[in-house]
């Protein structure tokens, strides 16, 4: 395949115009077609940079409010701009590169000359799934597409099978987390050139990775951001997020708007062969009208990657159930969505800090067994802290829809210092809750370093210009004072500036602490649990609807059941998160050993190889008779868990044919 299909041509199959927006190279060098949507403009022009000056060239405008036009004197590489009623000019709103930032000059970028080699690649199914959140300005010491290229194999040695970026459309300053992007079908040029982005999709495929973009439809940066220069209509009149102003997806012109969002979403898919998309926050995308845009975002992603399979992943702060449910059920039809209730319930089993959006969570035995069988936590009841009803219900939602963490971007840097979940709790705890997250129904993610249990913290960074860098600040500042232990003036003060260059350069990646010490055991757990839970067909099973139970233990202590698909050939997931646990008599059916007769460890986080001390068989009985010389008749308990413990239990028949 030699690139992809001319947009210009495509028939997006929600698009109104049929016709992109940007500037598209024709064959043969005979110039360049420009579009672009400005409405209440009389005249644009191109405003075209050669080495004499600046060319002004004419465009039409049709009855959708659409300027379009060859230049014959255009090519790949042009510098360009809009200018607009005679006036000022502006970099083009669909930019496909803004090689000096977002205030420069538009770049005409001739995709379809980018040689690729993934003919082959079928994409994502929704089964099986493991993601890996980065973010391309840390995830190496040089923050470019080509080094984080050169840890790709690592990645798919470790049992990634999914690759999702943070925002990478392009944003004011030297660094920046994306979620401000004011160009979006540019990537930003602080990490390579388009082509260099590509580079990194087409050796992701061939290591047989697919590659997720984070998208922001639900607000634009407040810097760089020349909209409103173009169709005041690209805003909501009487909507605006917690984070700025909010495309108008249902207001007067919002043909245009939507048009943009999905222009985007084609962009993406197409001219970089993405697998999918991570749509930030959707409960800030407003639109009452029918169909819904997260429904036509759902339908183009699926129609512009063809026969490649795909994915669309949501976050959705209120747990709205309908995201990922069918359109036929009345839901939007997309494919995942991550699930804050169970990292909200591990962080306070693994810290016993309760404070701020943590309030609601206990993080005990009977939370971590109702999220394995129903996903969200709170689907309708009250919520303290939000002090209203959250969530809706979803036990009608396949386990594998979920995506369950114990770190991302936000939750990382909202620790206030960046730690990551290693460095706030035991390093037993934090192995038993890795073994819950990996082995456990629902689509693990990890965020980058975490695999390795890296020393390097991830900072909430934004470089912006000095008013708006203090409004960023302030902003911050107030945001984390929601937990208490933050919020007096003597801690907020040694918190990182968001603008200051440490913050970004602290949060680089050290790939190398992966061979070293403790980093090579926390690489091991991680390398050990994702073959596991590709390799057992148990737990592949239990992705599906119903096919795990589980009980309480003890209020820090439970079993997870995972039933196979021949009888007798389950599996036991036991974590205990808090002391030894001693259970004499033991009245709970779904410890029962399975009809060959017993059950054996077939993984453990205590194992040494991980740091840890050493197992013994659950079953008292079974690990009393393990213990050379000692002949006990009758045990003191019926099982015994150690503390801070995760095992994987087999039938003793099944590890001897074939051991997991």
């Amino acid at each position: 395949m030699n690139g992809p299909p001319a947009l210009f041509e495509s028939d997006l199959l929600t698009c109104r115009t049929h016709l992109p927006i940007g500037a598209l190279p024709s064959a043969g060098d005979a110039g360049v077609s420009f579009r672009v949507w400005a409405p209440e403009r009389s005249t644009v022009e191109v405003a075209l940079d050669t080495g004499s000056g600046v060319q002004h060239h004419a465009l039409q405008k049709d009855a959708q409010g659409y300027f379009a036009g060859l230049v014959r004197e255009a090519r790949a590489g042009s510098r360009y701009r809009f200018r607009l009623d005679g006036g000022a000019a502006y970099p083009d709103p669909a930019s496909r590169s803004q090689p000096e930032g977002p205030h420069g000059p538009s770049e005409v970028v001739e995709a379809s000359r980018f040689e690729w080699g993934d003919a082959a690649w079928p994409g994502l199914p929704l089964t099986g799934q493991v993601l890996y959140e980065l973010h391309v300005g840390t995830f190496t010491r040089e923050g470019t597409w080509a080094a984080a290229m050169r840890e790709l194999p690592a990645l798919a040695e470790l049992g990634i099978t999914a690759i999702e970026l943070m925002p990478v459309a392009e944003f004011p300053g030297r660094f920046g987390w994306g979620y401000d992007g004011v160009c979006w079908f540019a990537p930003s040029h602080l990490y390579g050139t388009p082509d260099d982005m590509r580079r990194f999709v087409d050796r992701a495929h061939a290591l047989g990775l697919g590659v997720l973009l984070d998208v922001v439809y639900n607000h634009f940066g407040p810097d760089g951001c020349y909209l409103r220069e173009f169709a005041p209509a690209y805003f909501s009149a009487s909507r605006r997020s917690e984070w700025g102003d909010t495309p108008n997806f249902d207001g007067p012109l919002a043909h245009g708007v939507r048009d943009f969002v999905l222009a985007n979403v084609a962009h993406w898919i197409g001219e970089y062969h993405l697998d999918g998309l991570r749509l930030d926050a959707t409960q800030s995308i407003f639109d009452d009208s029918a169909p819904h845009i997260l429904d036509e975002i759902g339908q183009c992603v699926r129609h512009s990657a063809g026969p490649r399979a795909t994915l669309v992943v949501n976050e959705n702060e209120p747990q709205h159930a309908k995201l990922v449910r069918s359109r036929e059920d009345g839901g939007h039809g997309l494919d995942m969505v991550w699930n804050d209730d169970w990292h909200h319930s591990a962080v306070v089993a693994a810290t016993a800090q309760d404070e701020a959006y943590y309030t609601d969570h206990r993080g005990n035995a009977q939370e971590f067994v109702s999220a394995a069988k129903y996903g969200f936590l709170y689907q309708g009841q009250w919520y303290r802290w939000q002090a209203q009803r959250r969530g809706a219900p979803a036990y009608d939602i396949a386990p594998l829809r979920f995506v369950h963490f114990l770190e991302n971007h936000d939750q990382v840097a909202n620790s206030g210092r960046g730690e990551r979940l290693h460095q706030q709790c035991s390093p037993a705890r934090w192995r038993a809750l890795t073994a819950l997250l990996l082995l456990g129904p629902q689509t693990p993610m990890l965020f980058q370093g975490q695999e390795f249990a890296s020393s390097t913290p991830f900072l909430f960074f934004a470089d912006h210009r000095p008013d708006l860098a203090a409004q960023v600040l302030k902003g911050r500042r107030e945001f984390t004072a929601q937990f208490a232990n933050l919020a007096p003036a003597d801690v907020a003060d040694t918190l990182a500036v968001p603008h200051e260059v440490l913050s970004f350069e602290s949060c680089r990646l050290d790939h190398g602490e992966r061979h070293r010490g403790a980093h090579a055991q926390a690489w091991r757990l991680h390398c050990d649990l994702l073959a596991l839970r590709r390799s057992d067909p148990c737990l592949r099973r239990a992705q599906q609807q119903r096919h795990v139970d589980g009980a309480v233990l003890s209020p820090d202590a439970f079993v997870l059941r995972f039933f196979g698909e021949a009888a007798g050939d389950d599996r036991l997931l036991v974590v205990n998160l808090g002391r030894t646990l001693h259970l004499d008599p033991v009245p709970e059916p779904l410890l029962a050993p399975p009809a060959s007769g017993a059950w054996q460890v077939a993984w453990s986080s205590q194992d040494p190889r991980y740091g840890g001390l050493g197992t013994l068989p659950p079953d008292a009985a079974e690990a009393d008779r393990q213990v050379p010389g000692r002949d006990v008749p009758r045990p003191f308990d019926s099982w015994r868990v150690q503390g801070e413990t995760a095992l994987l239990l087999a039938p003793a028949s099944r590890l001897k044919e074939q051991p997991l």
